[in-house]
């Protein structure tokens, strides 16, 4: 017995790790907190700095607090028209419109510095991070824009987007800044600009002084296509004429070879007219002549067909009027047997009712 106590005390004590081992696994299966992609949960313990995690941790009730945060992509969007265009560097305004894609920076110590700002729930609200980089980032938009002319800004859109975002930085409280769009470019009208500002007025006259030198070298090009243009008809005009004199002249000499042709054909024609004429009328009354053979045998065949119907029709009516005749001589013959029948019916009936009253009279005599 003493030397099995050893054993049992270990198998004891294994037992008991064990139960601990389960009830520890089991603690951790009920209290596991997993955190989705995009997200980062903070858990504040019983120790001074909250913990930061992107996959999930164990979160005990009482014991941790804890708390999601979303630092998945947002976009800002930063637009820019009319009046309050962006001022270029030739003082030509721009209407523009430019996204900014901007999300909470993967590391701990962003995600506590974000959370400790603006809070977790606010982190990706787009109000809130309009509010806190919409100054920021139009601020970059107006400095980048000044050191660029509008034909610049336009033509060269990736080194505006990369010098904004150069200059924006990384370092936003723990927010990066992934990357920037340009959406929508285009020069700001005329009718949005005021001419009582010293840079729309230097705006305008430069747009004025470029358009119309435009115009001026537009009209340039259409006059000396026009020239051009009247100069090569003319050259035509000429290389046509003597094409139509040249033409005119052997016309004129098929025109006469034509007509001499014609006019024998012409002849031909008529004398090979003349003979299909008569061969046609020819042809005309023959057939005529056949076509009223033709209508002098149907109407005969027609005739005969009407006296074999009528005859037919005769016979067929003689058939009938016997027959009705038989038809009425047999119900005469029925008729008059009823009434033969009828009649002896009547002679029995009085002959019964004599009877009656016969019989009657002698037993009124008995009586």
């Amino acid at each position: 017995m003493e030397s099995l106590q050893p054993i049992i005390f270990l198998g004891a004590g294994v037992v008991m790790i064990a139960i601990i081992i389960g009830a520890i696994l089991g603690i951790v299966a009920r209290f596991y907190k997993k955190v989705d992609q995009g997200r980062a949960l903070i858990v504040n313990k019983l120790n001074a700095k909250p913990f930061v995690t992107f996959t999930g941790t164990v979160v005990l009730p009482v014991v941790h607090r804890a708390e999601e945060m979303a630092i998945s992509l947002q976009t800002i969007e930063i637009e820019r028209r009319g009046e309050d265009g962006l001022i270029c560097k030739d003082d030509i305004r721009a209407d523009i419109r430019v996204s900014f894609f901007i999300r909470v920076n993967k590391t701990s110590d962003d995600v506590l510095k974000v959370a400790s700002a603006v809070g977790c729930e606010r982190a990706s609200d787009t109000t809130t991070l309009q509010e806190l980089f919409a100054p920021k980032f139009s601020e970059a938009l107006k400095t980048v824009g000044k050191l660029l002319d509008f034909e610049e800004l336009y033509e060269k859109r990736a080194y505006f987007r990369d010098e904004i975002v150069d200059l924006i930085g990384q370092n936003l409280n723990g927010y990066a800044l992934e990357d920037a769009a340009i959406d929508y470019l285009e020069q700001t009208p005329l009718s949005a600009l005021d001419m009582d500002k010293i840079h729309d007025a230097r705006g305008i006259r430069k747009i004025t002084l470029l358009t119309t030198a435009q115009n001026v070298a537009t009209n340039e090009l259409k006059q000396k296509e026009r020239m051009d243009v009247a100069s090569q008809n003319l050259t035509a005009d000429e290389a046509i004429f003597r094409y139509d004199e040249q033409r005119a002249e052997a016309e004129a000499k098929k025109g006469k070879s034509i007509a001499v042709s014609q006019e024998r054909e012409q002849h031909e024609a008529e004398r090979f007219g003349i003979e299909e004429k008569k061969n046609t009328e020819l042809a005309r009354h023959a057939a005529i002549e056949t076509t009223r053979k033709r209508e002098q045998d149907m109407q005969r065949g027609i005739e005969v067909a009407q006296r074999q119907r009528q005859r037919v029709v005769a016979v067929e009516s003689v058939e009938v009027k016997k027959a009705e005749d038989l038809k009425q001589v047999e119900r005469q013959r029925e008729v008059e047997l009823r009434t033969i029948e009828k009649n002896k019916a009547i002679e029995h009936e009085r002959k019964e009712i004599a009877d009656v009253v016969r019989a009657r009279i002698a037993v009124e005599k008995l009586v």
